[in-house]
């Protein structure tokens, strides 16, 4: 299983990106409206429109998170890739984000936060941490694909949509 993102939407760069896919359960995220990626697919591929979300990006700034009381986080870096979790006083990870920093654009991905632990800031601290350490590394700019619950939180935090995004997967 894997991801993959592309930057633009159109037919070459998405029948090619899905003909290179032999993994089931692999993600295509293409930048347009998830009614009409659809028939650019090969077989084996579906268009999961509950899936489907947003294109954000935003100029990255740093912030100097604190915890929210009560909670205390960790920011591991292992194969390229950054992670942030947050955990209660029980030590229980309740809210979490990773980031791939590319050049100096990072990608964020799987940022969630437990059901019973939400509205207390750990989302928007998650964000803020991973942001620090992007712009510490020398990043200038954030990208992210969004879910519409999502992205109420990431325009609070500046982050603006640039396109929809159509989210495929491969199921043969």
């Amino acid at each position: 299983m894997g991801r993959h993102v592309l930057p633009d939407a159109n037919e070459f760069s998405v029948r090619e990106a899905a003909a290179s896919v032999t993994v089931p359960h692999t993600w295509l995220k293409v930048p347009m409206e998830p009614e009409d990626v659809g028939h650019w697919l090969p077989e084996g591929w579906v268009v999961d429109k509950d899936e489907a979300g947003y294109l954000m990006a935003v100029d990255l700034q740093a912030t100097d998170p604190v915890a929210p009381e009560g909670y205390s986080a960790s920011v591991e870096t292992r194969d390229g890739v950054v992670y942030v979790r947050v955990r209660d006083t029980a030590g229980a990870c309740v809210a979490q984000g990773q980031m791939a920093v590319l050049g100096r654009a990072v990608v964020v991905d799987r940022v969630t936060t437990d059901e019973h632990h939400r509205r207390r800031g750990l989302g928007a601290f998650v964000m803020r941490t991973l942001t620090d350490h992007a712009v510490a590394h020398g990043a200038v700019l954030g990208v992210l694909g969004a879910t519409p619950e999502g992205r109420s939180l990431y325009e609070t935090l500046g982050w603006k949509v640039h396109a929809p995004l159509a989210a495929c997967v491969y199921r043969p």
